[in-house]
């Protein structure tokens, strides 16, 4: 085996990061000088952060961008959007909101008081959503940001966002789902591909040196389930979901049903 194989070993992969340090490659500052070269780098950036990432790649080689064209392709929302560094900002500033939206019938929802507690990105819907508490109906609400047509900040005390934040993690928790992951140890210098499939998803994974076992946890929404879903199914043999009983019936519905059509009776 290549000893410079060694390098993408989970273990230490995860001991470089605890210490902060983290590896890219020649093709990956590539990459990215030529993805700071597009006019939506100054949107995604702030002045400082963009001057700082230009300085860091600014003596490797662009990537040839004429081959990445994509012609006639249906048209896909972009994955940056304005109002993310601002709900960034009030989420980890603490903040409470004013949010004005519209919805599916078309009227404009005005000036409704919001909690906002978390961004997610729906790989399925390829869109990003907020997620927040209402304060005045008590319910948490999924938004896209695209359907967002203005928000501002609105005073309130510590207290305040102290108890939204206790109601807003009890409500998010009812609606969270997780899965348990399990690695055939036959597989595990497959675990950086493995993990990358997941990549998308919080998660959590522990090793257990006895059975030489690698165990993975998601957590995702609700909605992302068939995302999961066909990602597991990608993966094949080289895992084994190990709890969330919707999920087992959900691969052993699918395999039967392969196997049906190639002229097995059953597993």
């Amino acid at each position: 085996m290549n000893p410079f194989e060694k390098i993408f070993n989970y273990q230490i992969l995860s001991r470089l990061e605890d210490s902060g340090t983290f590896m890219i490659t020649t093709h990956e500052r590539g990459w990215l000088k030529t993805m700071l070269e597009h006019p939506a780098a100054s949107e995604a950036f702030l002045p400082e952060t963009l001057g700082r990432l230009q300085l860091m790649v600014e003596q490797d080689q662009t990537i040839d961008r004429d081959g990445l064209l994509h012609k006639a392709a249906s048209k896909e929302s972009h994955v940056y959007h304005p109002y993310i560094r601002p709900l960034r900002k009030a989420i980890s500033g603490k903040q409470l909101l004013q949010l004005s939206f519209s919805m599916k019938d078309g009227r404009i929802s005005l000036k409704q008081d919001c909690f906002p507690y978390k961004l997610e990105y729906s790989m399925v819907k390829r869109e990003w959503y907020l997620l927040w508490y209402h304060i005045r109906n008590r319910m948490l609400m999924s938004t896209k940001l695209q359907k967002i047509t203005e928000m501002e900040p609105q005073a309130h005390t510590a207290e305040d966002y102290e108890s939204l934040a206790s109601k807003a993690a009890t409500l998010l928790k009812k609606r969270s789902s997780s899965a348990t992951i399990r690695v055939v140890p036959a597989y595990n210098g497959e675990l950086s591909r493995i993990l990358y499939a997941f990549s998308c998803f919080e998660k959590e994974v522990s090793f257990d040196e006895e059975s030489g076992e690698y165990t993975i946890r998601l957590f995702f929404s609700g909605g992302d389930i068939e995302y999961v879903l066909s990602k597991t199914r990608f993966l094949g043999k080289r895992v084994r979901v190990m709890e969330s009983g919707h999920m087992r019936r959900r691969m052993l519905e699918s395999a039967t049903k392969a196997l049906g059509r190639y002229g097995q009776e059953s597993i």
